[in-house]
């Protein structure tokens, strides 16, 4: 059979979405207009708790200016008039206690419901975008995985999301704010027009420091949060690893990369840190020179008869009130540029689009085997590396096929394509009839059942081990232990069923893991058994008992293995050798042995190797 022309990657890559569907985040825009078009995203999604907020924050904000007023009719009805008569009455001081409390109590109710508001958006939020990362996680190919670390992964589903709605916290805040500031404008002109434009001619100033802010800090915090991402993945890879970096004693090695990262994320953080503590100054300063000019230009005017007293205090409490709004709508922008990183690394991952396609057929499900075809089969990781080609085989219901072969020969990637979790780049697989590419999502799940050479072990119970979840009757969870050869060593723990594991299954020896492994497969009761090496740290007694217990329980099931020792493979009815990708021979074992060199080479190698060891 000839080759394929060469082809790009495998089909199962996936791509990024066009930039016409494109998220608002990730346009090439500034931060300030991204910034709230992340905002809308928010808003959007969470409308009636925004409004909720919003309305507790104008309510605050209205009262707060109305504080300004209420601190004029005072000045003006009773305290000047106290000062000229020197005495003033009981009534005109209870009224000024009337106004200020009802005043302070409803604008506590609008701090409250502006603070609840924002909280519940924001966390809303932070846990629903985790979630679509998790999901988008776990749909997208392993391709894909391969091609990203786990930190940036980690990276992606904490620290993003948080600084993606990191502006929600004071997004209510600034809208009250606002409209504190748009009412306390118009009172100030309507109270003395000349003063009130004395007042404001310091925003501009303070408008253009914002701006100058976010062009400044936007690139620093974009580096800071690839920094995070870069710790992450040091600190995942370390921790990982930690057997490794301890016996081979390079635990000081690992402190200092850690270290060299977490420095330059220190750098990073103190440059910023650098810039706000420029501008924060800047900004609290700039409203009080307002502030400072209007007393000047007020006592003026009172002294010539053009305002009285109470005026120039309005105005002038007016300003310190706008001074506010301005702080805190710089609070909100300068979370913008953070957001926006955070939101865009955030998109790179929900905007994947995988080419992993499906089609509506269900094998039939019954008591035999699966009937798997391989029918011209190739595959390469890049596009001049070629690992699997031409492969034409048929695995016929309640057969055993083992598949051998020297390292790189393609066999472990072969158990990937049977399970789908990469699409060949050429050629096809059968399951009872249907290519794999045509079944319904989750239909292979159903009849096909992967046990890999390391088995991954969560931090969970023995039964959450195997079960994974599912509702699964004890009885048929021992069932499965005892054809893994499990139900000895778990029934001498502690709680049994109910004994916890460890993170990976520390707390257990290395065959100990893979036997349960082994059984959470074998629970599902699948039609077509996939078993990459999957008993290689099982004593050969052990393990002769598991296979033996397999074909006696398992009925029908057709079972692939990638195997190394005689007596695993003897057990199978056929066997593949591959080399450089290819089927070199096939037979049975003895009939390989026989005439075969390079087969009894290696199978007589591997023998030796385990004897030795």
């Amino acid at each position: 059979m000839s080759s394929p022309s060469p082809a790009p990657s495998p089909p199962t890559a996936p791509t990024r979405a066009p930039a016409a569907a494109a998220a608002p985040g990730r346009r090439r825009a500034s931060s300030l207009s991204a910034g709230f078009r992340v905002l809308g995203v928010g808003i959007r999604r969470e409308p009636w708790v925004f409004t909720l907020s919003a309305i507790g924050s104008v309510l605050f904000g209205a009262l707060t200016v109305a504080d300004a007023w209420v601190l004029g009719w005072a000045t003006d009805h009773v305290l000047l008039p106290a000062f000229d008569t020197g005495t003033t009455t009981t009534k005109g001081l209870l009224a000024i206690l009337a106004l200020f409390l009802g005043v302070a109590i409803l604008r506590a109710v609008g701090i409250v419901a502006r603070r609840l508001g924002a909280g519940i958006m924001q966390y809303r939020m932070q846990a629903a975008y985790r979630r679509e990362v998790t999901r988008q996680y776990l749909t997208l190919p392993m391709d894909w995985h391969q091609q990203h670390p786990t930190g940036e992964l980690l990276s992606n589903a904490n620290s993003d999301v948080e600084a993606a709605w990191a502006p929600i916290a004071p997004l209510p805040m600034a809208v009250g704010t606002l409209a504190m500031m748009v009412i306390a404008v118009a009172q100030m002109l309507f109270t003395d027009l000349l003063m009130a434009v004395v007042g404001l001619l310091v925003f501009p100033l303070v408008m253009v420091a914002n701006v100058v802010f976010q062009r400044l800090s936007s690139p620093i915090f974009t580096r800071i949060q690839s920094l995070r991402a870069e710790l992450s993945e040091v600190a995942h890879e370390s921790f990982d690893g930690a057997m490794v970096v301890k016996t081979l004693g390079r635990e000081e090695q690992e402190t200092e990369r850690f270290a060299a990262r977490a420095r330059m994320l220190r750098d990073e953080g103190i440059r910023a840190g650098r810039i706000r503590a420029a501008f924060d100054p800047l900004l609290e300063g700039l409203p009080n020179l307002g502030v400072l000019a209007v007393l000047g230009v007020g006592v003026a005017r009172v002294g010539s008869g053009a305002a009285d007293p109470g005026d120039v205090v309005t105005v002038a409490y007016l300003l310190t009130i706008v001074a506010f709004p301005i702080r805190s709508i710089g609070w909100l922008l300068g979370e913008f540029p953070r957001s926006v990183v955070g939101y865009q690394r955030v998109h790179r991952v929900l905007d994947v689009v995988s080419t992993t396609t499906h089609g509506e057929a269900r094998p039939v499900v019954d008591d035999r085997g699966a009937r798997l075809e391989v029918e011209g089969l190739d595959y390469r990781y890049v596009a001049d590396q070629r690992l699997l080609e031409g492969l034409d085989f048929e695995l016929a219901p309640g057969r055993t096929v083992a598949v051998v072969g020297a390292t790189a020969s393609g066999k472990s990637t072969l158990t990937s394509l049977v399970t789908r979790l990469v699409d060949p780049v050429g050629g096809r697989l059968r399951l009872d009839g249907h290519d794999l590419r045509d079944l319904a999502p989750g239909e292979l799940a159903r009849h096909v059942a992967l046990v890999p050479q390391s088995a991954f072990l969560f931090d969970d119970t023995v039964r959450g081990n195997v079960t994974l979840g599912a509702e699964v009757p004890d009885e048929d969870v021992w069932e499965a232990l005892r054809t893994a050869q499990a139900d000895g060593f778990v029934a001498a723990l502690p709680h049994g069923l109910d004994s916890r594991l460890g993170e990976r299954g520390t707390s257990l020896s290395g065959g100990q893991r893979q036997r349960l492994s082994l059984a959470r497969a074998l629970l599902r009761r699948p039609r077509l058994l996939v078993l990459d090496d999957a008993t290689s740290a099982v004593d050969p007694e052990v393990e002769a008992r598991i296979l033996a217990g397999m074909r006696r329980t398992g009925g029908g099931t057709t079972m692939l293995l990638v195997a190394y020792r005689k007596a695993t493979i003897a057990l199978a009815d056929e066997v593949l050798f591959l080399e450089h990708g290819r089927i070199a021979d096939r037979g049975t074992h003895q009939e390989l042995i026989a005439r075969n060199p390079g087969y009894a080479h290696l199978v007589n190698a591997y023998e030796t190797e385990g004897a030795a060891s």
